[in-house]
């Protein structure tokens, strides 16, 4: 009798550490989805902007700031998807071989694995690329659109550069309030990062001004 009873309290604790694990399994492919998704906003958002920023030194032309800003954010959010196929793909593979390693030894957390896998679906890496890309571009739209309106040059660096600013803000402050995070410092890191980003791509370019050169040579 004292065996049976043992035995029983075995299996219910397999079944609990088995749950415990399938929530986990679960917690993790959330916050990954939301890390990638913040982690693309705010690179669309700061290298678009940087390199509007770099093209606003060199040169005093509304057009060719939003057309370089342009193509920044379509060829970082190929770049971005690409990378995330490629991530996820990977991701797939591992979790694949990892969920027919545990099956075949027949142990409690392999089956539900496979279940999970199951009821679930393994990541998409197209749905994950597709993500990313979008992520990029919605991050992208933010120096776009404050520059679209803004004819002289100097005004509208400086209301990039403010605009970027608060929407690094917010995503600092999102991405800290997801991961539990103190919320003012993390914001404080990011806008940060994002001024010296910002700051080297300006200072680098401004040299190349052609109104300075121009100038200098008459």
């Amino acid at each position: 009798m004292a065996s049976s009873q043992t035995i029983q309290s075995c299996s219910e604790h397999k079944i609990a550490v088995a749950d415990e694990t399938y929530q986990w399994m679960e917690r993790e492919q959330r916050a990954q989805w939301l890390r990638a998704t913040i982690l693309g906003a705010n690179d669309g958002l700061l290298s678009t902007t940087s390199l509007m920023l770099g093209i606003g030194a060199a040169k005093d032309d509304r057009r060719s700031m939003i057309l370089s800003g342009l193509a920044g954010a379509l060829a970082g959010a190929c770049s971005m998807a690409v990378g995330e196929f490629v991530s996820v793909s990977t991701q797939r593979d591992i979790e694949q071989a990892a969920s027919a390693c545990c099956t075949s030894k027949t142990d409690t957390v392999g089956i539900l694995m496979q279940d999970h896998h199951k009821e679930k679906g393994l990541p998409n890496p197209y749905k994950a690329a597709a993500a990313s890309a979008l992520a990029f571009l919605c991050g992208s739209v933010v120096p776009l659109a404050s520059a679209a309106f803004i004819a002289q040059n100097v005004i509208r660096i400086v209301v990039i550069a403010v605009v970027t600013s608060i929407a690094l803000a917010f995503f600092g402050c999102f991405g800290a309030y997801l991961g539990g995070l103190p919320v003012s410092m993390s914001a404080a890191r990011v806008v940060v990062g994002g001024w010296i980003a910002m700051a080297i791509t300006y200072g680098l370019l401004k040299p190349f001004d052609g109104d300075h050169v121009g100038s200098g040579t008459d």
